[in-house]
C-alpha cells in the first residue's frame, strides 16, 4: 500500500534504538525524509546511516536531550521546524514506591514524559495547520490504559498528556492534522531483554529460558516486534488515517481484556 507520504519531513524522537528507530525506518520506507534524535551520538548516527542505507531518504541525526530546551530546538533546526510528521517518543521514568517519590522525581517525570511532548506539538503544529496537513503520534504506554503501580510516574505524567491531547485533537481535525496515542505493550527491545535479565538473574534462572517462558505465557503467545510497531505509527502518519483522530490504540497482542 501506497501511504501517500513520500516527501513529507518527519521527527521522530528517541529514534537510536527499539521502537522509535523502527517508526522512523518505517516512515522512510515510504518516502518520509527524517530527523532522528537521540542523546548518544554514535548510537544516532548509526541508526541514521542504517536508514539511509535501506530507504535513501534525507535522514538528520541530532545527538541532544529532547527533554531540554537546548535539545528540542536542536531536534527541530534540521528542517526549520517546519515539521508534517512529529512522533513523539522518550523513555520512562523508573519504575518505584509512590512513598519514595519527591517532588523533583515527579517534575522530571512530567518534565520527560508529558511537557516536553507538548512544547514540540506547540512548535509545529501551527505549521500543519497553515499547510492543512499533519499528523502527531505520541507513542506512550500500555499503562494509560492498565496502570501499573510500580509504573505510577509513568502512569501519571502519560496520562496527563492523553488528556491534554484528547482536547486539542478536536480542535485542529479541521485542518486536516490528526493526534493520536500509539501505545506499546511488550514489544522484543532492548529494552524489555535489559529488564528481564535483571529479572531472570534474581529469580536464578537462565535468561533465554526465563524470556521464552513469558513470551508463551503472553496472550498472543510472544511479544510484539519493533517492526510491526513501526508499521502501524506510519499508517497512523500515512494519507489514508486522516479519519482516525483523537484516539488511543494499544498494540499488547490483546492482553488488556476488555469489551470496548
Amino acid at each position: 500500500m501506497d501511504l501517500g507520504i513520500k516527501g513529507k519531513k518527519a521527527l521522530v524522537c528517541a529514534s537510536s534504538k527499539g521502537l522509535g528507530k523502527a517508526s522512523a525506518l518505517a516512515l522512510a520506507q515510504n518516502g518520509v525524509d527524517l530527523t532522528i534524535c537521540s542523546r548518544t551520538p554514535e548510537a544516532i548516527e548509526a541508526a541514521a546511516d542504517e536508514i539511509r542505507s535501506a530507504t535513501g531518504v534525507t535522514v538528520h541525526a541530532v545527538a541532544c536531550d529532547i527533554t531540554t530546551p537546548e535539545g528540542r530546538e536542536k531536534a527541530l533546526a534540521p528542517f526549520d521546524a517546519k515539521i508534517d510528521i512529529l512522533v513523539n517518543n522518550a523513555g520512562g521514568p523508573p519504575p518505584g514506591n509512590f512513598r519514595d517519590w519527591t517532588r523533583d522525581d515527579w517534575i522530571k517525570a512530567v518534565d520527560g514524559n508529558m511537557l516536553t511532548a507538548i512544547d514540540l506539538i506547540k512548535a509545529t503544529i501551527d505549521g500543519m495547520i497553515e499547510r492543512k496537513w499533519g499528523r502527531i503520534v505520541n507513542i506512550t504506554s500500555g499503562a494509560v490504559k492498565s496502570p501499573i503501580a510500580i509504573l505510577g510516574l509513568s502512569n501519571g505524567a502519560r496520562a496527563g498528556l492523553t488528556g491534554f491531547c484528547a482536547g486539542i485533537a478536536r480542535e485542529v481535525a479541521k485542518d486536516g492534522v490528526t493526534i493520536n496515542g500509539l501505545l506499546p505493550g511488550p514489544f522484543d527491545t532492548d529494552r524489555l531483554r535489559g529488564n528481564m535479565k535483571i529479572q531472570a538473574e534474581k529469580a536464578g534462572v537462565d535468561f533465554e529460558t526465563f524470556f521464552a517462558q513469558h513470551g508463551a505465557e503472553h496472550t498472543a503467545g510472544r511479544f510484539g516486534t519493533p517492526d510491526e510497531f513501526g508499521q502501524t505509527c506510519a499508517f497512523l502518519c500515512s494519507a489514508h488515517a486522516g479519519y482516525i483522530n483523537g484516539q488511543n490504540l494499544l498494540m499488547d497482542g490483546g492482553a488488556f481484556r476488555s469489551t470496548l
